[in-house]
């Protein structure tokens, strides 16, 4: 079962979330395999303060990329059906992974707005002064066809090097961003592609925009380092524009967090991902008839 937090009390929090719901008033799915799609909360609540924001993390679960695109695909739609049962206005895939494997099942199945994630190929592409940019995500997401697409639609701009970063996802999931043991490991990913001349290093999985400070520092200041979270919370706050599904208030949004991780574990690694403290609830509360999560 998945638990559920938020920054209050939250059987209350939710009681006033869900309390005369209607489309503009109706939260923001948001979910990752982990805590990685944190980083992309963080753009929409920056993006849209007035959003009510519902987010899921499949940590039990992570990485994604170590696993099938059949129970990537499972998991996926079993998420994406309790978010619209829950009544989300719109869900974001705050997920490379499961986005390259998923999101087109997820969009066929629901009838709300999907918002997934690209790695930004495209701006690296323009912002690259060498024309040779370093892309560092799972190995999942730089084996799929939609990475293999940008890289052939760009190639002629520009010579795209891929690097698949195995074990950054579980140290950052057990909220390890500051260990020497995780700085060694990006070092061994990511010098090699400096040495070829990469100017411009996309994160192609959310949960690396956690670390971005400390690949920063690696890279050095004469390297840019892109991610998609700005833009995706654009893109959110387009859908909702032209779906006149925006928010009708100035109040500050609230946001609510679950995690199919245990409870104390959750607690501790989302409050400390997140910057403040994260009380987590033992069960999944919807706002009408739910699945059982584990299906």
């Amino acid at each position: 079962m998945l638990h559920g937090s938020g920054a209050n009390t939250p059987k209350q929090m939710l009681e006033r979330v869900m309390e005369n719901w209607s489309d503009n008033s109706a939260p923001i799915g948001v979910f990752d395999s982990g805590v990685g799609g944190l980083s992309i909360l963080r753009a929409i609540r920056e993006e849209l303060p007035a959003e009510s924001l519902v987010y899921v993390g499949d940590s039990a679960n992570a990485p994604y990329g170590d696993q099938t695109s059949e129970y990537i695909i499972k998991r996926v739609l079993s998420i994406g059906l309790q978010l619209t049962d829950f009544g989300v206005k719109a869900i974001v895939v705050a997920c490379n992974t499961a986005t390259v494997v998923a999101a087109e099942s997820l969009r066929s199945l629901v009838h709300v707005p999907i918002i997934a994630m690209e790695p930004a190929i495209k701006p690296a592409v323009h912002l690259s002064r060498t024309g040779i940019v370093g892309v560092i995500a799972t190995t999942r997401t730089l084996e799929s066809a939609s990475v293999r697409r940008l890289c052939d639609r760009y190639s002629l701009r520009a010579k795209i090097e891929l690097q698949a970063c195995p074990g950054v996802v579980e140290y950052i999931e057990q909220g390890n961003v500051r260990e020497k043991g995780l700085e060694k490991l990006l070092e061994s990913y990511v010098k090699p592609l400096l040495k070829s001349g990469a100017d411009t290093l996309v994160l192609g999985c959310t949960h690396y925009a956690l670390v971005r400070q400390l690949i920063a520092e690696i890279v050095g200041p004469d390297v840019i380092v892109v991610d998609s979270a700005t833009a995706i919370a654009r893109e959110v706050r387009r859908r909702l524009g032209d779906g006149l599904l925006r928010a009708g208030t100035e109040t500050p949004g609230s946001e609510i967090f679950f995690s199919s991780a245990p409870r104390e574990e959750a607690n501790r690694i989302i409050s400390k991902l997140w910057g403040r403290d994260v009380c987590v609830e033992p069960e999944f509360l919807p706002a009408r008839g739910i699945r059982n999560f584990m299906i």
